[in-house]
This record gives structure tokens, sequence and C-alpha cells, in this order.
């Protein structure tokens, strides 16, 4: 069988990731290839970390996109922070909380659980007993914005609390940088990941990491040897290091960084408070169509993040069948519930380039029509008719 090319359908993706590619991006990424060590290419790779250092509102010098996606930042944190013997505290509220878990035990540490119930935020009181009963740890971790649940926790207050005993502060930021308020340097942050994908508006593949001074010295300070070769920051550094000398580490991605480099001047461009408050304007747009269909969120509005809205789906309505139709017949993609949540939420992402009114109005649209077919008590027209008196209202954004 002779296989053709492929060309995609063309959908709108409103799921908690990947989201919708900007046309700036993809039209970055067919620019020339570049070889790696290229001083052109070095130079964008300077401009790279400059950007990032923005968009994480650091001025950390180990500061860099990861060249694997939001996964391996992760692993790049716990293996390049974390010996066997040490003990960390992790937080779960959620799917990515247990990774956090899973990584500190391949690192041959002790992960100590703070378990709060899905959808909701850290328990900044049972943190503090756990380091209270555990003086010993090395380092707190936590999520920021939990993407299998749309909880955001307290992120200022719990590096504060981490620093207070000692303990370094890792942070899972994968789907709040740059569409919430995320502030590396003053709120103590040591270590953070993040990925291209969610409000970037890149594409898959890139993970975006920041090590305080703090976590640097314990990076030096280690008895072994980071496990993970490919991930070693003492190597990876001599690539993305200052300067136009760059020692040989791995043949970088370099479309993709194109494509994450045209991301990040189109953020710069917008203003980083400006797509914060684009983020939020458009999730109080669509909650005021959900709860005009008569649906509900999983998660208390003071910890709702704008960018990915878990919504509860009514009784009697097949979760699958929905999201399928809404596929088939609409293009239009949404997520369905992670691991507890399973077929009780759908998320909603509104992120980066997807997180606009044309979206918002699009999906309350399509929505309302596949759950009315489905016979559910909702209240139907409703939906686009109050998100179009809030953008009337309130001026679009996006």
């Amino acid at each position: 069988m002779a296989i053709s090319s492929f060309y995609p359908p063309i959908r709108t993706l409103m799921g908690p990731g990947p989201s919708d590619v900007s046309p700036r991006v993809l039209a970055a990424l067919a620019r020339p290839t570049l070889g790696h060590l290229d001083p052109a290419f070095i130079r964008m790779m300077d401009e790279v970390k400059t950007l990032l250092q923005y968009a994480f509102q650091t001025k950390n010098e180990l500061t860099m996109p990861i060249s694997a996606p939001g996964s391996a930042g992760m692993e790049a944190v716990f293996v390049n922070l974390i010996e066997p013997g040490d003990t960390v505290i992790v937080c779960q509220s959620g799917v990515f909380g247990g990774r956090m878990k899973e990584n500190v035990e391949r690192c041959g540490a002790t992960a100590i659980m703070v378990q709060d119930e899905w959808g909701k935020a850290v328990d900044i009181h049972k943190v503090a007993e756990a380091l209270k009963k555990h003086p010993e740890a090395k380092a707190v971790a936590f999520v920021h914005a939990e993407t299998s649940t749309g909880a955001q926790s307290n992120a200022q207050a719990l590096c504060t609390l981490a620093h207070e005993h000692g303990a370094l502060a890792i942070v899972d930021a994968v789907t709040s940088l740059a569409g919430t308020p995320l502030k590396v340097d003053e709120w103590g942050i040591d270590a953070i990941y993040s990925g291209t994908q969610k409000c970037l508006s890149c594409v898959p593949g890139l993970s975006p990491i920041s090590f305080s001074a703090r976590a640097v010295e314990a990076i030096q300070a280690r008895k072994t040897k980071v496990q993970s070769w490919f991930l070693d920051m003492n190597l990876v550094m001599a690539y993305w290091g200052g300067g136009a000398k760059r020692a040989y580490h791995h043949t970088a991605p370099v479309n993709t960084l194109y494509g994450l480099h045209e991301s990040l001047v189109m953020l710069q461009e917008e203003g980083l408070e400006n797509a914060w408050a684009r983020h939020m304007h458009n999730h109080q747009a669509l909650k005021t169509g959900v709860e005009a269909l008569g649906l509900s969120f999983l998660v208390d509005e003071a910890h709702r993040l704008p960018q990915l809205n878990s919504i509860t789906i009514p009784e009697g309505v097949d979760d699958a069948q929905v999201r399928s139709t809404l596929l088939r017949e609409y293009n239009l993609e949404i997520g369905a519930g992670l691991g507890a949540l399973a077929g009780k939420v759908w998320r909603i992402g509104l992120m980066g380039f997807a997180s606009n009114p044309t979206n918002v109005l699009f999906c309350l649209g399509a929505l309302d029509t596949v759950l009315k077919q489905q016979g559910a008590k909702i209240e139907s027209g409703a939906a686009v008719a109050a998100a179009r008196a809030f953008y009337e209202q309130g001026n679009e954004h996006g």
C-alpha cells in the first residue's frame, strides 16, 4: 500500500492541551533549518533565554527550554536536585502531583505525600504539618496549576513556607506559564518547569525550566552524579550558557525553537499582564455562558484556573458521546476527566491563541446543541446570548 502525505483535519483545540497554535508560530517552524552551533542560531538561543526570563519573571541565569515536553522538564528538575536518601514533601490534588511522587522515588528519595481532594487547592496547613514532622525535607514540590482539575494553588505562600523550613520550592507551571500570574523571583520559586503547548501558543515538544541560585548551589553540592546524562544541567548549560562559545551537547530541535522564539516574541508584544488579563476575561465569558446553560464548575471560584475549566457533566449525559460528536461534527476538541474525575467533568481549555471570544462563543453554541440532542436538562439558547452580553458590557479582549 502506498502511503501519501498526511494532512491533518483543521480542529479547534479547547482541551487541556495542546492548544491552538498561532499561525505566526506555524510560519516560523517553516523557516530554513540552521545547524545547532551556527552563530545565527546561537544568537537566537540567547534571545529565547531572555524572553523566557521575562515570561517567568526571573533573572535566573539557569533558564532555558529542555529539548523535550513538559514531562521531561519535570524529570530534569527532580534528577538534578534530588539524590538517593533525600526526603521531599510532595503535594497531590490531581494527576500531576502523583507524577512528582514517581520522579522523587525514581531518584531514590522518599516522598512524603500531602493529599488533598481533587479539585481543591493545596492545603498550606497540611504542608506546614508535614514540614514540622520532617525537618530533614530537602524540598517541597507542588503543582501551581493542576491540569487534571483546573485548580490553582497559592504558590507564593507555599514557597515562603518551604524556605522557612530550609527547603527548596519545586513548582509545576505547565498550565500556568503566560496564562495566570506567575512570578518566579518575587515568590521565591527555586525550580520550575512548564510546557510550550498550552498558554504559550506554541507546538508541543519543549519544556521551559528555570533554577534559582539556591537550586544551582544544591546541584553543585551533589554527592552523586545526576542519574540522567541528557538532563544533567552541568552538561546542558555548557550548550545553553551565555556567550558565543558553546559545547556540543545534543542536536537541538532547531525549527521547534524558532516556534518558541516567535511565541515568546508575541507574548512580549502583548505584554505579560495583558495576557493574564485576556485569559481571565475569556474565562469569565465562558463562565457566564456555562452557568446560563445550568451547568456548574468543579473548582471553587477562589482557586479556579481561567485557562482550564472543569465543567460538571449533567446527569444522564454520555460523556464520550458528547466529546466524539463535538469532534466529528464541529471539529472541536474538549478534554475528558482524568483519574478520579473520569466521566464526571469535561475540561475546556482557553489557553494561549485559543483564548479568544470567537472560540468561547463557538464552544458554548456547539455544547448547547449537542447537549440538547442528548435530552439534557439545560437552558438551551441561553449560553451564547449570556456570553455575548458579557463581551458587549466588558469590551472584548483578544
